[in-house]
């Protein structure tokens, strides 16, 4: 990574230092911080006369090599400082909640707009809403395009953020030009490196949020970070963790809860953790529990399913969303939970 002395580099230095690096067949990735840039150079940056002839550049710093294989995610990055803002929550300066429905249902709009006002008046910092949902059968529904227009209705008429799961780049372009206020993807996507690297790509100017959920059979540690380098890498360092509860399934749970890793990504990288408790556990009656427990490991916030009226609702919503009265409590809860943990951390 290249270090300018300047917050940034003028168009002039960044073409200069462009025909360096590709002399040796690398290129340089603009990732742009909320105060300063900074230029990843992707490809082999081993070349001590490619890194010498970059400091002889009067207008760099330093040039800092990792060896890491996720090079901008790694704690000792040049990262380790950036933060993350959604809505009026810079994360990690308290527990971010994200709440609302798994579905938006197409054909009961105004049962969303109901569930977003309740999650609003629960305390919750952003409004979850499915526009588009991955479903094991081909039968199933797939949401629609159309609940957009939902999703941003809410976001008006509760001045809430919201968020949205993409699937694919035509989702991503529509979330992207609708200026949803972070980006979700799924577990089944969650090594989709050619979505990500678009995804890094497509949101790199706007710098919008994107939340990485677990692969449910995603294994080491390193895997999850790697993933997320792919978003990074393509000029958005704007990228959170999200444990999602992994497989094989706990007998009785959706799947295997895995808050606990949350401790190992923070050892590893900068980006902050927000947990989801709903798909881990998979039954309204334990995300109360499931909530505190992420946030116990060290979790910088949670997204939680919630619904005016869950038996009601489609996809997901009937078996693990909670009503906004439970969503409460739970954040009363987690308040609770976050000043005890700090105190071990002073």
């Amino acid at each position: 990574m290249i270090i300018s002395k300047a917050p940034t580099l003028t168009d002039a230095q960044l073409a200069e230092v462009e025909a360096i690096v590709g002399e040796f067949n690398c290129k340089i990735q603009v990732i742009y911080g909320a105060h300063r840039n900074i230029y990843a150079i992707i490809g082999d940056e081993r070349s001590e006369t490619m890194v010498n002839r970059i400091l002889g550049l009067d207008y760099v710093d330093r040039v800092d090599r990792m060896e890491s294989v996720y090079k901008l995610m790694d704690k000792r990055s040049d990262l380790s400082n950036h933060r993350i803002r959604v809505g009026t929550v810079d994360i990690g300066s308290e527990p971010l909640i994200i709440a609302g429905q798994c579905t938006i249902d197409p054909k009961n709009p105004q049962t969303f707009l109901e569930t977003a006002a309740g999650v609003k008046e629960a305390g919750a910092h952003a409004l979850r809403g499915g526009i588009w949902k991955p479903r094991t059968s081909p039968h199933s529904f797939q949401g629609t395009s159309a609940s957009m227009g939902t999703l941003l209705e809410a976001r008006e008429r509760t001045g809430l953020p919201v968020i949205a799961e993409v699937m694919d780049e035509s989702q991503l372009r529509i979330a992207v030009e609708a200026r949803v206020d972070m980006l979700q993807v799924g577990t089944r996507n969650a090594l989709n490196y050619t979505l990500l690297a678009e995804i890094g790509r497509a949101t790199a100017e706007q710098g919008i949020p994107v939340l990485l959920k677990r692969g449910r059979h995603m294994g080491p540690v390193d895997e999850f970070i790697s993933a997320a380098e792919y978003v990074v890498a393509n000029g958005n360092p704007n990228v959170v963790f999200c444990p999602r509860g992994s497989m094989p399934a706990l007998d009785g749970y959706r799947n295997h809860p895995d808050e606990s890793i949350t401790p190992l990504l923070k050892e590893r990288s900068w980006a902050p953790v927000i947990a989801d408790p709903s798909h881990s556990v998979g039954r309204a009656r334990y995300v109360p529990a499931a909530a505190l427990a992420a946030i116990a490991y060290g979790a910088d916030g949670l997204i939680i399913e919630s619904h005016v009226n869950p038996i009601s609702g489609i996809g997901d919503d009937p078996k693990q969303s909670i009503t906004p009265d439970v969503l409460a409590g739970i954040i009363r809860d987690v308040k609770a939970v976050w000043k005890l943990r700090s105190r071990f951390n002073e």
